[in-house]
Protein backbone atom coordinates (compact mmCIF):
# COMPACT_ATOMS: atom_id res chain seq x y z
CA UNK A 1 0.00 0.00 0.00
CA UNK A 2 1.86 3.24 -0.86
CA UNK A 3 0.55 6.04 1.51
CA UNK A 4 1.35 9.59 0.63
CA UNK A 5 1.51 11.75 3.92
CA UNK A 6 1.01 15.53 3.88
CA UNK A 7 1.71 17.39 7.27
CA UNK A 8 0.62 20.85 8.25
CA UNK A 9 2.30 22.62 11.56
CA UNK A 10 5.29 21.03 13.85
CA UNK A 11 6.96 18.14 14.04
CA UNK A 12 8.02 15.70 11.26
CA UNK A 13 6.14 12.68 12.90
CA UNK A 14 7.40 10.19 10.03
CA UNK A 15 8.74 7.24 11.65
CA UNK A 16 5.25 7.61 14.17
CA UNK A 17 3.14 7.75 11.51
CA UNK A 18 5.00 4.70 8.88
CA UNK A 19 4.28 2.46 11.99
CA UNK A 20 1.13 3.13 12.34
CA UNK A 21 0.78 2.18 8.79
CA UNK A 22 2.60 -0.78 9.32
CA UNK A 23 0.08 -2.21 11.75
CA UNK A 24 -2.44 -2.68 8.60
CA UNK A 25 -1.19 -3.08 5.93
CA UNK A 26 1.66 -5.24 5.34
CA UNK A 27 3.81 -3.82 2.86
CA UNK A 28 4.13 -0.09 3.49
CA UNK A 29 5.32 2.74 1.18
CA UNK A 30 5.37 5.45 2.76
CA UNK A 31 5.99 9.06 0.72
CA UNK A 32 5.97 13.05 2.10
CA UNK A 33 5.56 14.66 -1.48
CA UNK A 34 3.01 14.34 -3.79
CA UNK A 35 2.22 11.03 -5.67
CA UNK A 36 -0.15 10.21 -8.24
CA UNK A 37 0.91 6.99 -7.85
CA UNK A 38 -0.67 6.69 -3.99
CA UNK A 39 -3.69 4.95 -3.27
CA UNK A 40 -4.08 6.43 0.26
CA UNK A 41 -3.76 10.24 0.87
CA UNK A 42 -3.72 11.51 4.36
CA UNK A 43 -3.72 14.93 5.78
CA UNK A 44 -2.31 15.56 9.20
CA UNK A 45 -2.47 18.96 10.54
CA UNK A 46 -1.31 19.74 14.15
CA UNK A 47 -2.25 23.22 15.76
CA UNK A 48 -1.35 24.18 19.22
CA UNK A 49 -3.26 26.94 21.50
CA UNK A 50 -0.78 27.90 24.05
CA UNK A 51 -2.94 29.55 26.75
CA UNK A 52 -4.93 26.56 26.84
CA UNK A 53 -2.07 24.07 26.85
CA UNK A 54 -3.00 21.75 24.34
CA UNK A 55 -2.28 19.94 21.04
CA UNK A 56 -5.39 19.31 18.27
CA UNK A 57 -4.36 16.78 15.79
CA UNK A 58 -6.92 16.43 12.71
CA UNK A 59 -6.32 13.60 10.39
CA UNK A 60 -8.33 13.51 7.09
CA UNK A 61 -7.81 9.96 4.78
CA UNK A 62 -8.64 9.84 1.63
CA UNK A 63 -8.85 7.00 -1.06
CA UNK A 64 -8.29 7.81 -4.44
CA UNK A 65 -9.62 4.63 -6.11
CA UNK A 66 -12.64 5.00 -4.47
CA UNK A 67 -12.93 8.07 -3.09
CA UNK A 68 -13.55 6.97 0.51
CA UNK A 69 -13.22 9.77 3.44
CA UNK A 70 -12.35 9.06 6.94
CA UNK A 71 -11.35 11.88 9.33
CA UNK A 72 -10.90 12.09 13.23
CA UNK A 73 -9.81 14.96 15.72
CA UNK A 74 -7.91 14.68 18.77
CA UNK A 75 -6.94 16.95 21.64
CA UNK A 76 -4.65 16.44 24.60
CA UNK A 77 -3.10 18.80 27.26
CA UNK A 78 0.57 19.27 26.82
CA UNK A 79 2.46 17.58 29.97
CA UNK A 80 5.14 19.65 31.71
CA UNK A 81 8.10 18.03 30.47
CA UNK A 82 6.37 17.87 26.66
CA UNK A 83 9.69 19.74 25.53
CA UNK A 84 8.68 21.35 22.35
CA UNK A 85 5.42 19.55 22.68
CA UNK A 86 6.86 16.55 20.62
CA UNK A 87 5.28 13.96 23.32
CA UNK A 88 1.76 15.46 22.98
CA UNK A 89 2.09 15.70 19.55
CA UNK A 90 3.30 11.99 18.54
CA UNK A 91 0.37 10.78 21.04
CA UNK A 92 -2.05 12.93 19.10
CA UNK A 93 -1.19 11.87 15.39
CA UNK A 94 -0.69 8.04 16.73
CA UNK A 95 -4.57 7.91 17.87
CA UNK A 96 -6.00 10.28 15.17
CA UNK A 97 -4.03 8.22 12.50
CA UNK A 98 -5.47 5.08 14.19
CA UNK A 99 -8.82 5.96 14.46
CA UNK A 100 -8.79 6.85 10.99
CA UNK A 101 -7.27 3.89 9.69
CA UNK A 102 -9.38 1.36 11.96
CA UNK A 103 -12.43 2.91 9.92
CA UNK A 104 -11.21 2.77 6.53
CA UNK A 105 -9.77 -0.80 6.87
CA UNK A 106 -11.96 -2.52 9.36
CA UNK A 107 -9.37 -3.81 11.59
CA UNK A 108 -8.83 -3.42 15.38
CA UNK A 109 -5.56 -2.91 16.89
CA UNK A 110 -5.94 -4.62 20.39
CA UNK A 111 -2.49 -2.82 21.33
CA UNK A 112 -3.77 0.65 19.92
CA UNK A 113 -1.02 3.03 19.33
CA UNK A 114 1.40 1.03 21.10
CA UNK A 115 4.41 0.24 18.58
CA UNK A 116 7.01 -0.21 20.98
CA UNK A 117 8.91 -3.32 22.00
CA UNK A 118 8.26 -3.11 26.70
CA UNK A 119 4.41 -2.15 26.51
CA UNK A 120 5.05 -3.62 30.05
CA UNK A 121 7.55 -0.94 30.85
CA UNK A 122 4.77 2.24 29.82
CA UNK A 123 2.88 0.54 32.10
CA UNK A 124 5.51 0.28 35.77
CA UNK A 125 6.24 4.02 34.84
CA UNK A 126 2.26 4.74 34.91
CA UNK A 127 2.42 3.03 38.18
CA UNK A 128 4.84 4.50 40.15
CA UNK A 129 2.95 7.94 39.88
CA UNK A 130 -1.12 6.87 39.72
CA UNK A 131 -3.32 4.01 41.11
CA UNK A 132 -4.38 0.80 38.95
CA UNK A 133 -7.25 2.21 38.02
CA UNK A 134 -6.04 5.46 36.39
CA UNK A 135 -3.24 3.63 34.45
CA UNK A 136 -5.91 0.79 33.08
CA UNK A 137 -8.13 4.20 32.16
CA UNK A 138 -4.84 5.98 30.12
CA UNK A 139 -4.67 2.74 28.30
CA UNK A 140 -7.72 2.59 27.13
CA UNK A 141 -8.40 6.68 26.15
CA UNK A 142 -5.31 7.86 25.43
CA UNK A 143 -3.31 4.71 24.03
CA UNK A 144 -6.24 3.01 22.45
CA UNK A 145 -5.46 -0.65 23.99
CA UNK A 146 -8.39 -3.05 23.83
CA UNK A 147 -9.71 -4.38 27.19
CA UNK A 148 -7.75 -8.03 26.82
CA UNK A 149 -4.48 -6.50 26.57
CA UNK A 150 -5.14 -4.04 29.66
CA UNK A 151 -5.57 -6.50 31.67
CA UNK A 152 -2.80 -8.79 30.75
CA UNK A 153 -0.13 -5.61 31.03
CA UNK A 154 -1.49 -4.79 34.95
CA UNK A 155 -1.39 -8.47 35.68
CA UNK A 156 1.92 -9.13 34.32
CA UNK A 157 2.82 -5.88 35.94
CA UNK A 158 1.77 -6.42 39.19
CA UNK A 159 2.80 -9.81 39.14
CA UNK A 160 6.24 -8.54 38.41
CA UNK A 161 5.96 -6.40 41.96
CA UNK A 162 5.61 -9.53 43.58
CA UNK A 163 8.09 -11.67 41.96
CA UNK A 164 11.02 -8.79 42.81
CA UNK A 165 9.64 -6.68 45.13
CA UNK A 166 12.55 -4.33 44.96
CA UNK A 167 12.66 -4.26 41.08
CA UNK A 168 12.97 -0.23 41.06
CA UNK A 169 16.06 -0.33 43.81
CA UNK A 170 18.79 -3.16 41.86
CA UNK A 171 21.17 0.13 40.99
CA UNK A 172 24.20 -1.27 42.66
CA UNK A 173 23.77 -4.90 41.40
CA UNK A 174 23.59 -6.12 37.81
CA UNK A 175 22.73 -9.23 36.32
CA UNK A 176 24.94 -11.26 33.52
CA UNK A 177 24.16 -12.62 30.44
CA UNK A 178 26.60 -15.06 28.74
CA UNK A 179 26.79 -15.10 24.92
CA UNK A 180 27.40 -18.88 23.38
CA UNK A 181 27.18 -18.15 19.71
CA UNK A 182 27.17 -21.89 18.76
CA UNK A 183 24.18 -24.22 17.59
CA UNK A 184 24.10 -27.68 15.86
CA UNK A 185 22.09 -25.78 12.43
CA UNK A 186 20.64 -22.71 12.57
CA UNK A 187 16.90 -22.06 11.94
CA UNK A 188 15.09 -20.74 9.51
CA UNK A 189 13.72 -17.93 11.62
CA UNK A 190 16.40 -16.72 13.68
CA UNK A 191 18.37 -13.64 13.43
CA UNK A 192 20.40 -14.24 16.58
CA UNK A 193 24.57 -15.08 16.62
CA UNK A 194 24.52 -19.02 16.50
CA UNK A 195 26.69 -20.20 14.25
CA UNK A 196 27.09 -24.01 13.15
CA UNK A 197 29.60 -25.45 15.89
CA UNK A 198 30.56 -28.52 13.61
CA UNK A 199 33.78 -27.94 12.08
CA UNK A 200 34.26 -25.11 13.90
CA UNK A 201 36.71 -26.25 16.77
CA UNK A 202 39.40 -23.75 16.16
CA UNK A 203 36.64 -20.80 16.48
CA UNK A 204 35.70 -22.42 19.68
CA UNK A 205 38.40 -22.95 21.39
CA UNK A 206 39.60 -19.10 20.41
CA UNK A 207 35.94 -18.05 21.55
CA UNK A 208 36.29 -19.95 24.95
CA UNK A 209 39.83 -18.49 25.32
CA UNK A 210 38.45 -14.68 24.84
CA UNK A 211 35.40 -15.51 26.75
CA UNK A 212 37.00 -16.88 29.99
CA UNK A 213 39.16 -13.30 30.00
CA UNK A 214 35.95 -11.46 29.59
CA UNK A 215 34.78 -13.00 32.61
CA UNK A 216 38.07 -12.49 34.62
CA UNK A 217 38.23 -8.47 33.69
CA UNK A 218 34.39 -7.65 34.72
CA UNK A 219 34.46 -9.78 37.77
CA UNK A 220 37.47 -7.63 38.57
CA UNK A 221 35.66 -4.83 37.52
CA UNK A 222 32.62 -5.44 39.67
CA UNK A 223 34.49 -6.66 42.94
CA UNK A 224 36.49 -2.64 42.35
CA UNK A 225 33.14 -0.70 42.12
CA UNK A 226 30.97 -2.83 44.98
CA UNK A 227 28.65 -4.09 42.74
CA UNK A 228 26.91 -7.56 43.17
CA UNK A 229 25.16 -10.32 40.85
CA UNK A 230 21.56 -10.30 40.76
CA UNK A 231 20.75 -12.93 37.96
CA UNK A 232 22.78 -15.07 35.52
CA UNK A 233 21.48 -16.34 32.27
CA UNK A 234 23.48 -18.55 29.50
CA UNK A 235 21.73 -17.77 26.21
CA UNK A 236 23.23 -17.54 22.69
CA UNK A 237 22.93 -19.51 20.23
CA UNK A 238 22.77 -22.82 22.39
CA UNK A 239 24.77 -22.58 25.54
CA UNK A 240 24.85 -26.51 25.58
CA UNK A 241 26.63 -26.64 22.16
CA UNK A 242 29.83 -26.67 23.82
CA UNK A 243 31.22 -30.19 25.53
CA UNK A 244 30.68 -30.88 29.18
CA UNK A 245 34.11 -29.64 29.86
CA UNK A 246 34.15 -26.64 28.43
CA UNK A 247 30.97 -25.67 30.54
CA UNK A 248 32.59 -27.01 33.52
CA UNK A 249 35.39 -24.27 33.10
CA UNK A 250 33.40 -21.80 32.76
CA UNK A 251 31.50 -22.33 35.65
CA UNK A 252 34.66 -22.70 37.55
CA UNK A 253 35.69 -19.29 36.10
CA UNK A 254 32.92 -17.31 37.06
CA UNK A 255 32.92 -19.06 40.23
CA UNK A 256 36.62 -17.87 40.64
CA UNK A 257 36.13 -13.96 38.80
CA UNK A 258 32.37 -13.05 40.06
CA UNK A 259 32.05 -10.97 43.91
CA UNK A 260 29.27 -13.03 45.84
CA UNK A 261 28.67 -16.08 43.64
CA UNK A 262 26.50 -17.35 46.95
CA UNK A 263 24.12 -14.07 46.66
CA UNK A 264 22.76 -14.62 42.79
CA UNK A 265 19.27 -15.02 42.91
CA UNK A 266 18.85 -17.22 40.13
CA UNK A 267 21.50 -19.35 37.36
CA UNK A 268 19.73 -19.96 33.97
CA UNK A 269 21.26 -22.15 31.40
CA UNK A 270 19.12 -22.34 28.22
CA UNK A 271 19.65 -25.84 26.44
CA UNK A 272 17.68 -24.84 24.30
CA UNK A 273 17.75 -27.51 21.43
CA UNK A 274 17.38 -31.20 22.56
CA UNK A 275 19.85 -32.22 20.54
CA UNK A 276 22.74 -30.93 22.88
CA UNK A 277 21.60 -31.78 26.54
CA UNK A 278 23.58 -35.32 27.61
CA UNK A 279 24.10 -37.02 30.68
CA UNK A 280 27.24 -35.60 31.25
CA UNK A 281 26.38 -31.63 30.78
CA UNK A 282 23.05 -32.14 33.05
CA UNK A 283 25.44 -33.06 35.88
CA UNK A 284 27.76 -30.00 35.41
CA UNK A 285 24.89 -27.96 35.28
CA UNK A 286 23.91 -29.78 38.65
CA UNK A 287 27.20 -29.53 40.61
CA UNK A 288 27.40 -25.82 39.91
CA UNK A 289 23.71 -25.31 40.91
CA UNK A 290 22.07 -24.42 38.23
CA UNK A 291 18.56 -23.05 38.99
CA UNK A 292 16.56 -23.19 35.76
CA UNK A 293 17.21 -24.56 32.02
CA UNK A 294 15.00 -24.00 29.21
CA UNK A 295 14.37 -26.96 26.34
CA UNK A 296 12.46 -25.78 23.43
CA UNK A 297 10.52 -28.00 21.31
CA UNK A 298 9.19 -24.87 19.32
CA UNK A 299 6.43 -27.01 18.03
CA UNK A 300 5.77 -30.83 18.57
CA UNK A 301 4.70 -31.50 14.86
CA UNK A 302 8.18 -33.28 12.68
CA UNK A 303 6.84 -31.73 9.99
CA UNK A 304 7.39 -28.72 11.08
CA UNK A 305 10.51 -28.89 12.37
CA UNK A 306 12.24 -30.32 9.71
CA UNK A 307 10.67 -27.08 7.59
CA UNK A 308 12.35 -24.28 10.20
CA UNK A 309 16.01 -26.45 10.40
CA UNK A 310 15.44 -27.73 14.12
CA UNK A 311 17.57 -30.74 13.45
CA UNK A 312 16.11 -32.87 16.16
CA UNK A 313 12.84 -35.07 16.45
CA UNK A 314 9.86 -34.71 18.57
CA UNK A 315 10.77 -38.03 20.43
CA UNK A 316 14.35 -36.83 21.11
CA UNK A 317 12.56 -33.79 23.05
CA UNK A 318 10.45 -35.71 24.65
CA UNK A 319 13.37 -37.80 25.95
CA UNK A 320 15.54 -35.61 27.01
CA UNK A 321 13.21 -33.79 28.78
CA UNK A 322 12.19 -37.02 30.78
CA UNK A 323 16.37 -37.12 31.69
CA UNK A 324 16.35 -33.78 32.83
CA UNK A 325 13.50 -34.51 35.23
CA UNK A 326 14.90 -37.91 36.23
CA UNK A 327 18.16 -36.11 37.17
CA UNK A 328 16.49 -33.89 39.17
CA UNK A 329 16.27 -30.74 37.02
CA UNK A 330 13.29 -28.78 38.60
CA UNK A 331 12.76 -25.93 37.00
CA UNK A 332 12.38 -26.63 33.40
CA UNK A 333 11.26 -23.41 30.86
CA UNK A 334 9.56 -24.63 27.46
CA UNK A 335 9.32 -22.26 24.52
CA UNK A 336 6.89 -22.98 21.76
CA UNK A 337 6.19 -20.51 18.69
CA UNK A 338 2.87 -19.51 17.24
CA UNK A 339 2.44 -19.31 13.51
CA UNK A 340 5.23 -21.47 12.14
CA UNK A 341 4.89 -22.67 8.45
CA UNK A 342 2.07 -24.68 7.39
CA UNK A 343 1.03 -24.46 11.36
CA UNK A 344 -2.54 -23.78 12.32
CA UNK A 345 -5.24 -24.71 14.89
CA UNK A 346 -4.78 -28.34 14.32
CA UNK A 347 -0.92 -28.29 14.86
CA UNK A 348 -1.12 -25.81 17.80
CA UNK A 349 -3.65 -28.38 19.31
CA UNK A 350 -1.03 -31.08 19.27
CA UNK A 351 1.64 -29.26 20.60
CA UNK A 352 -0.39 -28.08 24.27
CA UNK A 353 -1.29 -31.78 24.09
CA UNK A 354 2.05 -33.08 24.20
CA UNK A 355 2.65 -29.90 26.61
CA UNK A 356 0.20 -31.29 29.14
CA UNK A 357 1.96 -34.41 29.54
CA UNK A 358 5.23 -32.66 30.38
CA UNK A 359 4.19 -29.80 32.26
CA UNK A 360 7.16 -27.47 32.59
CA UNK A 361 7.69 -25.37 35.34
CA UNK A 362 7.42 -22.15 32.42
CA UNK A 363 6.60 -22.06 29.20
CA UNK A 364 7.67 -18.64 26.92
CA UNK A 365 5.05 -18.51 23.80
CA UNK A 366 6.49 -16.69 21.11
CA UNK A 367 4.71 -15.06 18.12
CA UNK A 368 6.46 -15.56 14.93
CA UNK A 369 7.85 -13.12 13.48
CA UNK A 370 9.62 -12.39 10.31
CA UNK A 371 13.06 -10.67 11.46
CA UNK A 372 15.03 -8.94 9.02
CA UNK A 373 17.78 -10.64 8.22
CA UNK A 374 16.13 -14.19 8.90
CA UNK A 375 16.38 -16.76 6.49
CA UNK A 376 12.29 -17.13 6.13
CA UNK A 377 12.68 -13.40 6.08
CA UNK A 378 14.66 -13.58 2.62
CA UNK A 379 12.68 -16.66 1.28
CA UNK A 380 9.40 -15.06 2.56
CA UNK A 381 7.49 -16.64 -0.42
CA UNK A 382 8.18 -20.19 0.55
CA UNK A 383 6.70 -20.23 3.35
CA UNK A 384 3.19 -19.82 4.15
CA UNK A 385 1.52 -18.70 7.52
CA UNK A 386 -1.35 -17.88 9.51
CA UNK A 387 -3.66 -15.34 8.27
CA UNK A 388 -4.40 -12.75 10.99
CA UNK A 389 -7.60 -13.73 12.36
CA UNK A 390 -6.40 -17.14 13.09
CA UNK A 391 -3.12 -15.95 14.99
CA UNK A 392 -5.86 -14.18 17.29
CA UNK A 393 -7.63 -17.36 17.90
CA UNK A 394 -4.20 -19.22 18.15
CA UNK A 395 -2.93 -16.61 20.72
CA UNK A 396 -6.46 -16.55 22.44
CA UNK A 397 -6.67 -20.58 22.83
CA UNK A 398 -2.90 -20.91 24.24
CA UNK A 399 -4.11 -17.75 26.80
CA UNK A 400 -7.08 -20.53 28.13
CA UNK A 401 -5.11 -23.29 28.30
CA UNK A 402 -2.35 -21.70 30.47
CA UNK A 403 -4.89 -20.65 32.82
CA UNK A 404 -6.51 -24.36 32.84
CA UNK A 405 -3.29 -25.90 33.96
CA UNK A 406 -2.04 -23.33 36.41
CA UNK A 407 0.43 -20.90 34.45
CA UNK A 408 0.01 -17.21 34.59
CA UNK A 409 1.46 -14.43 32.79
CA UNK A 410 4.80 -12.86 34.12
CA UNK A 411 6.44 -11.04 30.92
CA UNK A 412 6.25 -9.84 27.69
CA UNK A 413 7.63 -8.30 25.15
CA UNK A 414 6.31 -7.16 21.50
CA UNK A 415 8.43 -7.30 17.85
CA UNK A 416 8.39 -5.62 14.48
CA UNK A 417 7.05 -7.41 11.87
CA UNK A 418 5.20 -9.82 14.71
CA UNK A 419 1.96 -12.24 12.94
CA UNK A 420 -1.51 -10.20 13.82
CA UNK A 421 0.86 -7.69 15.73
CA UNK A 422 0.90 -9.26 18.36
CA UNK A 423 2.69 -10.58 21.66
CA UNK A 424 5.76 -12.61 22.92
CA UNK A 425 4.28 -13.86 26.93
CA UNK A 426 6.48 -15.87 29.77
CA UNK A 427 4.00 -17.94 31.84
CA UNK A 428 5.09 -20.01 34.83
CA UNK A 429 3.37 -21.66 37.97
CA UNK A 430 3.30 -19.14 41.00
CA UNK A 431 7.02 -19.55 42.47
CA UNK A 432 8.83 -20.48 39.06
CA UNK A 433 8.99 -16.89 36.98
CA UNK A 434 12.51 -16.14 35.30
CA UNK A 435 13.59 -13.46 37.32
CA UNK A 436 16.50 -12.60 34.49
CA UNK A 437 13.10 -12.39 31.91
CA UNK A 438 11.77 -9.41 34.17
CA UNK A 439 15.42 -7.84 34.78
CA UNK A 440 16.46 -7.89 30.98
CA UNK A 441 12.79 -6.59 29.67
CA UNK A 442 11.68 -3.64 32.14
CA UNK A 443 15.03 -2.42 31.78
CA UNK A 444 15.77 -1.67 35.64
CA UNK A 445 19.14 -2.26 35.89
CA UNK A 446 22.17 -3.00 34.37
CA UNK A 447 22.90 -5.88 32.28
CA UNK A 448 26.33 -7.32 31.27
CA UNK A 449 26.94 -9.12 28.16
CA UNK A 450 30.13 -11.19 27.68
CA UNK A 451 30.65 -13.51 25.21
CA UNK A 452 29.26 -12.98 20.80
CA UNK A 453 26.35 -10.88 20.23
CA UNK A 454 25.82 -10.16 23.73
CA UNK A 455 24.81 -6.93 24.61
CA UNK A 456 25.52 -4.78 27.50
CA UNK A 457 22.82 -2.64 28.46
CA UNK A 458 24.11 0.61 30.88
CA UNK A 459 21.36 2.29 33.53
CA UNK A 460 22.80 5.70 34.07
CA UNK A 461 21.37 7.21 37.34
CA UNK A 462 18.11 8.54 37.29
CA UNK A 463 17.19 11.86 36.77
CA UNK A 464 14.20 13.38 39.32
CA UNK A 465 11.64 15.50 37.52
CA UNK A 466 8.11 16.76 38.21
CA UNK A 467 6.13 14.29 36.60
CA UNK A 468 8.65 11.37 37.67
CA UNK A 469 12.37 10.82 36.12
CA UNK A 470 13.99 10.22 32.79
CA UNK A 471 16.79 7.68 32.75
CA UNK A 472 19.63 7.46 30.04
CA UNK A 473 20.36 3.80 29.07
CA UNK A 474 23.13 2.79 26.76
CA UNK A 475 23.62 -0.57 24.23
CA UNK A 476 27.18 -1.66 23.93
CA UNK A 477 27.18 -4.03 21.63
CA UNK A 478 30.03 -7.15 21.53
CA UNK A 479 30.63 -8.72 17.92
CA UNK A 480 28.46 -11.14 16.94
CA UNK A 481 31.25 -12.88 14.82
CA UNK A 482 33.15 -15.20 16.32
CA UNK A 483 36.10 -14.43 14.48
CA UNK A 484 35.64 -10.79 14.99
CA UNK A 485 35.09 -11.63 18.96
CA UNK A 486 38.23 -13.64 19.15
CA UNK A 487 40.19 -10.49 17.40
CA UNK A 488 38.89 -7.69 19.09
CA UNK A 489 37.36 -8.57 22.86
CA UNK A 490 40.41 -7.17 24.77
CA UNK A 491 39.69 -3.58 22.61
CA UNK A 492 35.92 -4.06 23.06
CA UNK A 493 36.02 -5.10 27.46
CA UNK A 494 38.25 -1.65 27.53
CA UNK A 495 35.21 0.27 25.73
CA UNK A 496 32.75 -1.71 27.68
CA UNK A 497 34.44 -1.05 31.32
CA UNK A 498 35.11 2.30 30.19
CA UNK A 499 31.27 2.98 29.83
CA UNK A 500 30.29 1.30 33.21
CA UNK A 501 32.38 3.59 35.20
CA UNK A 502 30.99 6.81 33.58
CA UNK A 503 27.83 5.21 34.34
CA UNK A 504 29.00 4.47 38.19
CA UNK A 505 30.86 7.37 38.57
CA UNK A 506 34.23 5.78 38.74
CA UNK A 507 37.42 6.93 37.26
CA UNK A 508 38.19 4.42 34.19
CA UNK A 509 41.14 2.19 34.92
CA UNK A 510 42.36 2.04 31.05
CA UNK A 511 43.47 -1.76 32.11
CA UNK A 512 42.86 -4.57 29.46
Amino acid sequence: MKIQFERVGFGEQATEMFHIGKLFFEDVEAVYEPADDARLHIKVTVTADEAMRTITAEVLLTDRDTGAVHKSRHERAIGARDEGHKRAVKRSVGYGLLQVLREYTGIEQAWGTLTGVRPTKLMHNLMMKHGMEHCKQVLRDEYLVTEPKVELLSGIAERQLKVIPDLFRLDREVSIYIGIPFCPTKCAYCTFPAYDIRGNNGSVEAFLEGLHYEIREMGRWMREADVTITTIYWGGGTPTSITADQMDALFNTMQEAFPAMEGVRELTVEAGRPDTITEDKINVMKKWKVDRISINPQSFTQATLDTIGRHHTVTETLDKFKLSREMGMNNINMDLIIGLPNEGMTELQRTLDQTAELLPESLTVHTLSFKRASRMTKNKDDYEVAERDEITDMIRTTAEWTERHGYVPYYMYRQKNILGNQENVGYSLVGYESLYNILMMEERQTIIGLGCGAVSKVLFPKVEHEDGYEQRIERFPNPKEPAVYNKAYKEYIVKKISLLDEAYGRVTTGQS
